[in-house]
């Protein structure tokens, strides 16, 4: 059966989907998120009452270009106040491997993949190969370390995972590692993310600043205008 990924849109005016990504992503299960975003006072009966036939027509036309890719796809339709509520809702419900953080592109040819302070594989090369199969020719491995004493372990940490990559398949010449210095972990992510086309990661434990700042996957689509695959570690 294959991994569900989780693609959430903005309404009623969502931001249109690169076909590369909807092609990279045909060979998957799609669970097409619509959040329909509401004013403080606008209960969410009444709004999909007036809205709910039109975003659910922008809904099925998004998902018909999935399928029409050979994606097996499914809709659900939100409406609230807390988009990162309803994201995490809908994953749990859909029981979804993953998340789209989506951004446009016109082809993927190198991806950078952060790995956490302790190396960990599972649903981690599925989602770098389905972005990778067809243009990719550089995906690499990427550590912050913070203080130099910390950089002999943050070596092994991608070494370790890079040697499991090409035991899983993936070319050894185009993976390659790289471990960085800094005390601003998210800070440095973005700032490496500007020379790639896309990034792959797990998703990192919520924080209080996400409300106000965003959620590291929505700076760095925002930010460098690469597209986000956020996958889950507990799935």
């Amino acid at each position: 059966m294959a991994d569900t990924i989780l693609v959430p849109l903005e309404l009623p005016d969502p931001e249109p989907l690169s076909p590369v990504l909807i092609e990279d992503l045909s060979s998957l299960a799609v669970v097409v998120l619509g959040h329909y975003d509401l004013p403080e006072q606008t209960p969410a009966s009444s709004a999909r009452e007036q809205f709910g036939e039109a975003a659910q027509a922008t809904l099925d036309e998004i998902a018909d270009s999935f399928a029409d890719a050979g994606a097996s796809v499914r809709t659900r339709l939100v409406f609230g106040k807390d988009r990162a509520a309803a994201i995490r809702q809908v994953a749990t419900e859909e029981g979804c491997a993953a998340e789209l953080d989506p951004a446009p592109t016109e082809g993927i040819g190198r991806i950078l993949v952060p790995i956490p302070d302790v190396a960990e594989f599972d649903r981690l090369p599925a989602f770098i190969r389905i972005l990778s199969e067809d243009t990719t020719q550089q995906i690499t491995l990427f550590h912050v370390v913070e203080g130099e004493e910390r950089r002999e372990a943050g070596e092994a940490i991608v070494a370790e995972t890079r040697d499991r990559l090409i035991e899983d398949g993936f070319d050894a010449e185009s993976v390659d590692t790289l471990v960085v210095e800094g005390d601003e972990h998210d800070e440095e992510i973005l700032r490496v993310a500007v020379d790639y086309d896309a990034v792959v990661m797990y998703e990192p434990e919520s924080r209080l600043g996400d409300r106000v700042f965003g959620s590291l996957a929505d700076r760095i689509a925002d930010e460098t205008g690469d597209p986000v695959i956020l996958v889950n570690r507990d799935y």
